[in-house]
């Protein structure tokens, strides 16, 4: 059986901890690797090999750095089909969406490539007699990121390709459940001409992410997971005096306005509720149609398309809509909370608790479960469910529907569709939500913008990729310079001023 060890100072390196997690193919049950799990010396192990890579990194100029981030991004598009098998394999992500996960990292890859312009300085002339004043943007040194299962390509390249374009060494913690992606692009970094020790992957549990937490060497920590998990991990790595901007959990919203199109709002939440099996912290979770009439338009259109959605191995390719949720818990977990609905007086509308594919009984497979009457006060409507399921909230008018994500102590992302250009810019200024979506269900930011919510959602003043990452990942040094001819003999005890 393949065991996946880690990746420190440029080579793959077997675990000495003596523990190892198993990694499971979502699709059949099986083990189909183990992986190590570090301990804190190993982590330290990495640290140092890291801390001792940096300097001569930084030390290159921004042009020279960004042209391996140009070469890896060839090699991503090279090794695209590779990439994304692997990725489905221990996920259980269809290839189109695995691939889908690749592109959304490669696309922040391309925009760090404008690091030379993103970490320009500030400059004024003559700020003062005979002074000029500028600022700098400089690396931290090592920074590390906490990386979750659902996106096991795109997150870690969210982290690490800012990082590293800015000048840092990076320490990677994927997770333990789909681990060989992260590994892989680490290789092609270094085949990309990224020196030794600049990326490193360090496999493990909790052991390993509050070793990143307290080591005195990492200076920045950047993480997404659940929201229990994001303040845990930024509460102790700001105590220890870290930089962390962390991403929790979500329960995103979609506003159905009276005049919208039906048929295109249904298609939308099938695709932003269903995908991925529902496994997306951008996932619709939550659809509210505004008036009755409406309501019942859309619940006509969704059980249906509900009803008829393709669901098995990713080896069957585009023949499928999604795939088996990741592990046995997982699934065990989002069909209690379904129980829940149902004794909480919710009514399931469909039922895709007993789905099985045959040759595939052991596999975490869960049809599409779709609620209609659900309340503010029902745990489904409350907690983030992670599956397959679309909870219908009906709303009598359009300020009822806007309460909803603005009381919810998540504050990911939200939707609305409307024709109606008034209520789409109210609705876009009110929202206490960090992305906003207007006839765009899933309102994931693209590359050159920055991805992060509000609330229970994200801690932290400073987002995921975009201009932010090079804020997170560096720091600002102002310079004050006046030279010999613009001295004044003798001691000046007047703190200076612009007078």
């Amino acid at each position: 059986m393949k065991t996946i060890g880690h990746f420190i100072g440029g080579k793959h390196v077997e675990g000495t901890s003596g523990r190892f997690a198993d990694v499971y193919n979502p699709a059949t049950g099986e083990v189909q690797a183990k992986v190590a799990l570090a301990s804190q010396a190993e982590l330290r192990a990495a640290v140092e090999n890291a801390a001792a890579a940096q300097p001569a990194w930084a030390a290159q100029n921004p042009q020279k750095r960004a042209r391996v981030l140009m070469k890896f991004v060839d090699l991503l598009h090279r090794d695209m089909d590779k990439l994304a098998e692997a990725l489905s394999r221990e996920h259980g992500k269809t290839i189109p969406d695995a691939k889908g996960d690749i592109i959304r990292g490669l696309e922040v890859a391309e925009f760090c490539i404008g690091a030379p312009h993103l970490l320009k300085g500030e400059f004024t002339e003559g700020a003062g007699p005979g002074i000029d004043m500028y600022s700098m943007r400089q690396p931290l040194g090592v920074v590390a990121g906490i990386t979750p299962f659902n996106f096991p390509a795109m997150i870690p390249m969210w982290k690490f390709c800012p990082a590293i374009a800015a000048g840092n060494s990076f320490i990677l913690k994927p997770s333990e459940r789909d681990p060989s992606v992260p590994m892989m692009l680490a290789e092609l970094m270094i085949e990309a001409g990224l020196p030794a020790g600049i990326l490193n992957v360090v496999n493990g549990d909790k052991e390993a992410v509050d070793g990143v937490l307290d080591d005195p060497d990492i200076m920045a920590v950047g993480f997404v997971g659940s929201t229990s998990i994001a303040a845990y991990v930024y509460s102790r790595a700001t105590a220890n005096g870290k930089r962390a901007q962390c991403f929790g959990g979500a329960k995103n919203h979609m506003i159905i306005m009276p005049d919208a199109d039906m048929d295109q709002a249904a298609d939308a939440l099938i695709g932003a509720g269903y995908g991925a099996a529902g496994e997306r912290c951008m996932a619709i979770s939550v659809a509210v149609p505004v008036g009755e009439e409406a309501a019942n338009a859309l619940m006509k259109r969704l059980i249906p398309r509900v009803e008829a959605l393709k669901i098995g191995p990713y080896t069957a390719g585009n023949d499928v809509d999604f795939g088996p949720l990741v592990t046995a818990q997982a699934l065990a977990r989002v069909k209690g909370l379904v129980d829940q609905g149902v004794n909480e007086g919710a009514t399931l509308a469909v039922d895709g608790r007993n789905f099985t594919m045959q040759g595939y009984e052991n596999g975490y497979f869960m049809g599409g479960c779709l609620f209609d009457n659900v309340t503010k006060d029902m745990s489904i409507y409350k907690e983030e469910i992670f599956g397959p399921v679309l909870s219908v909230v009906r709303a009598k008018d359009y300020d009822e529907a806007l309460e909803l994500p603005m009381s919810h102590e998540y504050g990911n992302g939200t939707a609305i569709f409307t024709r109606d250009g008034d209520t789409a810019r109210d609705f876009a200024s009110r929202i206490n939500i960090g992305m906003v979506g207007i006839n765009v269900p899933i309102p994931v930011p693209l590359a050159y913008h920055t991805f992060g919510g509000w609330k229970k959602s994200g801690f932290g003043d400073l987002n995921q990729h975009g201009p932010d990452a090079f804020r997170f990942y560096t720091r600002t040094k102002t310079v004050t310079s006046r030279w010999p001819s613009g001295l004044k003999d003798g001691a000046e005890f007047v703190i200076p001023t612009m007078k």
